[in-house]
Protein backbone atom coordinates (compact mmCIF):
# COMPACT_ATOMS: atom_id res chain seq x y z
CA UNK A 1 0.00 0.00 0.00
CA UNK A 2 1.22 3.74 -0.80
CA UNK A 3 2.93 5.87 1.60
CA UNK A 4 0.52 8.87 2.16
CA UNK A 5 2.14 12.51 3.04
CA UNK A 6 -0.45 15.17 4.11
CA UNK A 7 0.64 18.96 2.91
CA UNK A 8 -1.27 21.27 5.31
CA UNK A 9 -0.67 25.10 3.86
CA UNK A 10 -2.53 27.69 6.65
CA UNK A 11 -3.47 30.54 5.07
CA UNK A 12 -4.12 34.28 5.99
CA UNK A 13 -7.41 33.92 4.23
CA UNK A 14 -7.72 30.46 2.94
CA UNK A 15 -6.15 27.30 3.76
CA UNK A 16 -5.84 24.09 1.10
CA UNK A 17 -4.66 20.69 2.20
CA UNK A 18 -3.68 17.73 -0.22
CA UNK A 19 -2.78 13.67 -0.52
CA UNK A 20 0.49 12.68 -2.06
CA UNK A 21 1.81 9.36 -2.03
CA UNK A 22 5.38 8.79 -1.91
CA UNK A 23 7.32 9.00 -5.17
CA UNK A 24 4.51 10.50 -7.22
CA UNK A 25 3.95 13.96 -8.41
CA UNK A 26 0.31 14.70 -8.81
CA UNK A 27 -2.41 14.95 -5.71
CA UNK A 28 -4.41 12.03 -4.44
CA UNK A 29 -6.73 14.29 -2.97
CA UNK A 30 -6.77 18.31 -2.63
CA UNK A 31 -8.89 20.97 -1.58
CA UNK A 32 -9.31 24.87 -0.57
CA UNK A 33 -11.23 26.77 1.57
CA UNK A 34 -11.43 30.40 2.26
CA UNK A 35 -11.68 31.78 5.53
CA UNK A 36 -14.29 34.05 7.17
CA UNK A 37 -13.22 37.61 8.41
CA UNK A 38 -13.83 36.19 12.49
CA UNK A 39 -11.32 33.07 11.90
CA UNK A 40 -8.89 32.85 14.37
CA UNK A 41 -6.39 30.24 15.44
CA UNK A 42 -8.89 27.37 16.66
CA UNK A 43 -11.29 27.89 13.94
CA UNK A 44 -8.14 27.47 11.49
CA UNK A 45 -6.61 24.35 13.32
CA UNK A 46 -10.66 22.48 13.67
CA UNK A 47 -11.48 23.39 10.10
CA UNK A 48 -7.57 22.27 8.30
CA UNK A 49 -7.96 18.97 10.65
CA UNK A 50 -11.45 18.30 9.53
CA UNK A 51 -10.62 18.77 6.03
CA UNK A 52 -7.18 16.70 6.07
CA UNK A 53 -9.38 13.82 7.74
CA UNK A 54 -11.78 13.68 4.78
CA UNK A 55 -9.21 13.74 2.17
CA UNK A 56 -7.50 10.75 4.01
CA UNK A 57 -10.48 8.81 3.99
CA UNK A 58 -9.82 6.66 6.85
CA UNK A 59 -5.94 6.31 5.57
CA UNK A 60 -2.82 6.87 7.99
CA UNK A 61 -0.21 9.21 6.84
CA UNK A 62 3.21 8.43 6.96
CA UNK A 63 4.02 11.82 7.76
CA UNK A 64 2.97 15.44 7.66
CA UNK A 65 4.65 18.59 6.01
CA UNK A 66 3.05 22.01 7.01
CA UNK A 67 3.35 25.45 5.30
CA UNK A 68 1.89 28.55 7.98
CA UNK A 69 1.61 31.53 6.97
CA UNK A 70 4.08 33.85 9.44
CA UNK A 71 7.32 33.69 11.74
CA UNK A 72 7.82 29.90 13.02
CA UNK A 73 10.07 28.40 15.59
CA UNK A 74 11.20 25.43 12.64
CA UNK A 75 13.41 23.62 15.54
CA UNK A 76 9.65 22.91 17.84
CA UNK A 77 7.06 23.57 15.40
CA UNK A 78 5.68 26.44 17.42
CA UNK A 79 3.66 29.34 15.60
CA UNK A 80 4.87 32.20 17.08
CA UNK A 81 1.94 34.30 15.79
CA UNK A 82 0.24 34.94 12.54
CA UNK A 83 -0.22 38.80 11.21
CA UNK A 84 -3.46 38.24 10.13
CA UNK A 85 -5.07 36.15 11.91
CA UNK A 86 -5.85 36.36 16.02
CA UNK A 87 -4.86 33.66 18.56
CA UNK A 88 -2.27 32.44 16.70
CA UNK A 89 0.69 33.71 19.13
CA UNK A 90 3.01 30.32 20.75
CA UNK A 91 1.03 27.66 19.52
CA UNK A 92 2.46 23.96 19.66
CA UNK A 93 1.09 23.41 15.89
CA UNK A 94 3.97 20.20 15.44
CA UNK A 95 2.79 18.89 18.50
CA UNK A 96 -1.11 18.92 17.75
CA UNK A 97 -0.81 17.63 14.56
CA UNK A 98 0.94 14.54 15.36
CA UNK A 99 -1.21 14.11 18.29
CA UNK A 100 -4.24 13.94 15.59
CA UNK A 101 -2.93 12.06 13.25
CA UNK A 102 -0.46 9.73 14.97
CA UNK A 103 2.24 10.39 12.69
CA UNK A 104 5.82 12.97 12.59
CA UNK A 105 4.78 16.05 11.07
CA UNK A 106 7.00 19.38 10.75
CA UNK A 107 6.16 23.00 10.81
CA UNK A 108 7.88 25.87 9.05
CA UNK A 109 6.87 29.48 7.58
CA UNK A 110 5.02 29.38 4.08
CA UNK A 111 8.10 31.59 2.16
CA UNK A 112 10.59 28.95 3.58
CA UNK A 113 8.25 25.78 2.35
CA UNK A 114 7.54 27.80 -0.95
CA UNK A 115 11.18 27.53 -1.48
CA UNK A 116 11.76 24.19 -0.61
CA UNK A 117 8.56 23.50 -3.17
CA UNK A 118 10.39 25.55 -5.67
CA UNK A 119 13.53 23.76 -5.26
CA UNK A 120 12.56 20.28 -5.20
CA UNK A 121 9.58 20.05 -7.63
CA UNK A 122 9.60 23.59 -9.46
CA UNK A 123 11.86 26.57 -10.77
CA UNK A 124 14.47 26.20 -8.61
CA UNK A 125 15.22 22.08 -10.10
CA UNK A 126 18.93 21.58 -10.54
CA UNK A 127 19.71 24.67 -8.06
CA UNK A 128 22.09 24.35 -5.25
CA UNK A 129 21.72 27.80 -4.50
CA UNK A 130 18.59 29.93 -4.73
CA UNK A 131 15.95 32.33 -2.99
CA UNK A 132 12.28 32.36 -4.07
CA UNK A 133 10.42 35.62 -3.02
CA UNK A 134 6.48 35.65 -3.15
CA UNK A 135 5.20 39.14 -4.20
CA UNK A 136 1.46 39.42 -3.05
CA UNK A 137 -0.43 41.25 -0.27
CA UNK A 138 3.21 41.57 1.66
CA UNK A 139 7.22 40.46 0.17
CA UNK A 140 8.27 37.07 1.62
CA UNK A 141 10.92 34.90 1.08
CA UNK A 142 12.74 31.66 1.39
CA UNK A 143 16.60 30.80 0.69
CA UNK A 144 17.90 27.42 -0.15
CA UNK A 145 21.87 27.22 -0.04
CA UNK A 146 23.87 24.14 -0.56
CA UNK A 147 20.72 22.49 -1.59
CA UNK A 148 18.88 23.06 2.24
CA UNK A 149 16.78 25.42 3.95
CA UNK A 150 18.67 28.14 5.56
CA UNK A 151 16.61 29.73 8.29
CA UNK A 152 18.82 31.82 10.03
CA UNK A 153 19.46 31.81 13.80
CA UNK A 154 15.73 32.21 14.86
CA UNK A 155 13.87 31.60 11.54
CA UNK A 156 13.93 34.76 10.12
CA UNK A 157 16.36 35.09 7.25
CA UNK A 158 14.59 35.55 3.94
CA UNK A 159 13.08 38.82 4.82
CA UNK A 160 13.72 40.85 1.96
CA UNK A 161 10.45 42.55 1.75
CA UNK A 162 12.19 44.30 4.55
CA UNK A 163 14.81 45.51 3.17
CA UNK A 164 15.05 49.12 2.60
CA UNK A 165 15.76 50.50 -0.47
CA UNK A 166 14.78 54.16 -0.50
CA UNK A 167 15.66 55.25 3.31
CA UNK A 168 13.24 58.89 2.49
CA UNK A 169 10.39 56.63 1.14
CA UNK A 170 7.07 55.93 2.61
CA UNK A 171 6.61 54.15 6.06
CA UNK A 172 6.14 50.85 6.29
CA UNK A 173 4.11 48.62 8.56
CA UNK A 174 7.34 47.51 10.33
CA UNK A 175 7.99 51.05 11.03
CA UNK A 176 11.31 51.58 8.81
CA UNK A 177 10.85 54.14 5.27
CA UNK A 178 11.19 52.48 1.98
CA UNK A 179 11.21 48.90 2.49
CA UNK A 180 10.56 46.71 -0.70
CA UNK A 181 7.27 45.57 0.39
CA UNK A 182 5.92 49.00 1.26
CA UNK A 183 6.70 49.64 -2.51
CA UNK A 184 6.39 46.18 -4.25
CA UNK A 185 3.30 44.88 -2.59
CA UNK A 186 -0.16 44.60 -4.34
CA UNK A 187 -2.04 46.56 -1.60
CA UNK A 188 0.63 49.17 -1.41
CA UNK A 189 1.06 49.47 -5.44
CA UNK A 190 -2.73 50.13 -4.99
CA UNK A 191 -2.38 52.35 -2.86
CA UNK A 192 0.29 54.49 -4.33
CA UNK A 193 -2.23 54.94 -7.22
CA UNK A 194 -5.26 56.05 -5.32
CA UNK A 195 -2.75 58.19 -4.14
CA UNK A 196 -1.63 59.99 -7.12
CA UNK A 197 -4.91 60.00 -8.89
CA UNK A 198 -6.29 62.22 -5.61
CA UNK A 199 -3.41 64.19 -6.54
CA UNK A 200 -3.70 64.66 -10.09
CA UNK A 201 -7.02 64.09 -11.04
CA UNK A 202 -6.53 64.90 -15.15
CA UNK A 203 -4.16 61.37 -14.63
CA UNK A 204 -5.17 57.74 -15.07
CA UNK A 205 -8.44 57.88 -16.98
CA UNK A 206 -8.25 54.22 -17.73
CA UNK A 207 -7.87 53.37 -13.94
CA UNK A 208 -10.25 55.27 -12.80
CA UNK A 209 -12.98 53.69 -15.64
CA UNK A 210 -11.99 50.12 -14.17
CA UNK A 211 -12.77 51.03 -10.53
CA UNK A 212 -16.12 52.69 -11.63
CA UNK A 213 -15.08 55.94 -10.11
CA UNK A 214 -14.49 54.19 -6.90
CA UNK A 215 -11.29 54.52 -5.77
CA UNK A 216 -11.78 52.47 -2.82
CA UNK A 217 -12.11 49.79 -5.53
CA UNK A 218 -8.67 49.95 -6.75
CA UNK A 219 -6.62 46.74 -6.47
CA UNK A 220 -2.86 45.62 -7.45
CA UNK A 221 -4.21 43.58 -9.86
CA UNK A 222 -6.55 46.41 -11.27
CA UNK A 223 -3.92 48.56 -11.54
CA UNK A 224 -1.47 46.28 -13.38
CA UNK A 225 -4.60 45.35 -15.34
CA UNK A 226 -4.89 49.77 -16.53
CA UNK A 227 -0.96 49.67 -16.93
CA UNK A 228 -1.58 47.16 -19.58
CA UNK A 229 -3.71 48.76 -21.50
CA UNK A 230 -1.46 51.80 -21.46
CA UNK A 231 -2.86 53.66 -18.60
CA UNK A 232 0.43 55.98 -17.78
CA UNK A 233 -0.26 56.80 -14.26
CA UNK A 234 -1.35 52.72 -13.66
CA UNK A 235 2.45 51.99 -15.30
CA UNK A 236 4.38 54.09 -12.89
CA UNK A 237 2.85 52.34 -10.08
CA UNK A 238 3.37 49.11 -11.33
CA UNK A 239 7.08 50.35 -12.20
CA UNK A 240 7.82 51.85 -8.95
CA UNK A 241 7.18 48.60 -7.12
CA UNK A 242 9.45 46.59 -9.77
CA UNK A 243 12.52 48.93 -9.27
CA UNK A 244 12.14 48.96 -5.63
CA UNK A 245 11.83 44.55 -5.80
CA UNK A 246 14.47 44.91 -8.50
CA UNK A 247 16.97 46.89 -6.07
CA UNK A 248 16.53 44.23 -3.64
CA UNK A 249 17.16 41.44 -5.68
CA UNK A 250 20.45 42.73 -6.69
CA UNK A 251 21.56 43.59 -3.72
CA UNK A 252 20.83 40.11 -1.70
CA UNK A 253 23.06 38.70 -5.03
CA UNK A 254 25.68 40.66 -3.96
CA UNK A 255 25.06 39.64 -0.24
CA UNK A 256 24.49 35.59 -1.15
CA UNK A 257 25.58 35.08 -4.30
CA UNK A 258 22.61 32.64 -5.60
CA UNK A 259 22.34 31.00 -9.26
CA UNK A 260 18.20 31.82 -8.96
CA UNK A 261 15.77 34.33 -7.78
CA UNK A 262 12.07 32.12 -8.59
CA UNK A 263 9.53 35.02 -7.91
CA UNK A 264 5.62 34.03 -7.31
CA UNK A 265 2.69 35.76 -6.05
CA UNK A 266 0.02 37.99 -7.41
CA UNK A 267 1.72 40.86 -8.58
CA UNK A 268 4.41 38.74 -10.35
CA UNK A 269 1.36 38.76 -13.20
CA UNK A 270 1.57 41.94 -13.50
CA UNK A 271 3.32 41.54 -17.62
CA UNK A 272 6.27 41.31 -19.51
CA UNK A 273 7.13 45.10 -18.53
CA UNK A 274 6.92 44.41 -15.00
CA UNK A 275 9.48 41.37 -15.38
CA UNK A 276 12.09 43.40 -17.62
CA UNK A 277 12.06 46.16 -15.07
CA UNK A 278 12.87 43.99 -12.19
CA UNK A 279 15.37 41.82 -14.04
CA UNK A 280 17.25 44.94 -15.52
CA UNK A 281 17.08 46.64 -11.94
CA UNK A 282 18.00 43.69 -10.39
CA UNK A 283 21.30 43.48 -12.56
CA UNK A 284 22.22 47.13 -12.58
CA UNK A 285 22.16 46.96 -8.64
CA UNK A 286 24.86 44.07 -8.55
CA UNK A 287 28.09 43.57 -9.63
CA UNK A 288 28.78 42.92 -12.76
CA UNK A 289 30.61 39.31 -11.55
CA UNK A 290 27.79 38.43 -9.58
CA UNK A 291 25.60 36.32 -12.15
CA UNK A 292 22.01 34.89 -11.54
CA UNK A 293 18.48 34.70 -12.87
CA UNK A 294 15.29 35.89 -12.50
CA UNK A 295 12.69 33.43 -13.13
CA UNK A 296 8.56 32.74 -12.68
CA UNK A 297 7.93 30.13 -10.53
CA UNK A 298 6.48 27.30 -11.56
CA UNK A 299 3.68 25.71 -8.88
CA UNK A 300 1.47 28.86 -8.69
CA UNK A 301 -0.12 28.58 -5.29
CA UNK A 302 0.91 24.95 -4.75
CA UNK A 303 4.24 26.23 -4.07
CA UNK A 304 3.87 25.55 -0.31
CA UNK A 305 1.86 22.67 -0.65
CA UNK A 306 4.41 20.82 -2.65
CA UNK A 307 6.77 22.24 0.01
CA UNK A 308 4.76 20.87 2.65
CA UNK A 309 5.97 17.57 0.72
CA UNK A 310 8.90 17.75 0.96
CA UNK A 311 9.21 18.50 4.27
CA UNK A 312 6.58 15.59 4.81
CA UNK A 313 9.18 13.37 2.68
CA UNK A 314 12.36 14.49 5.07
CA UNK A 315 10.38 13.67 7.76
CA UNK A 316 9.58 10.75 6.83
CA UNK A 317 13.32 9.88 6.20
CA UNK A 318 14.82 10.93 9.50
CA UNK A 319 12.16 9.69 12.29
Amino acid sequence: MAQLFLALDFGGTKHTAAVAARGERRWRAHRRVFCPPEADAGYDIETMCTMARDLLAGARPAALGVSFGGPVDFASGTVRLSHHVPGWENIPLRQMLETEFGAPASVDNDANVAALGENRFGAGQGCDSMMYITVSTGVGGGWILNGQPWRGTEGMAGEIGHTVVDPDGPICLCGKRGCVERLASGPYIAQQARAWLVEQPDRGKMLRALAGGNLEAITGKLVAQAATQGDDLAWEALRVGAWALGVGIGNAANLMNPQRFVLGGGVTKAGDRWWQVVTLIAHETALPEVRFDVVPAALGDDAPLWGAVALAEDCFQNS
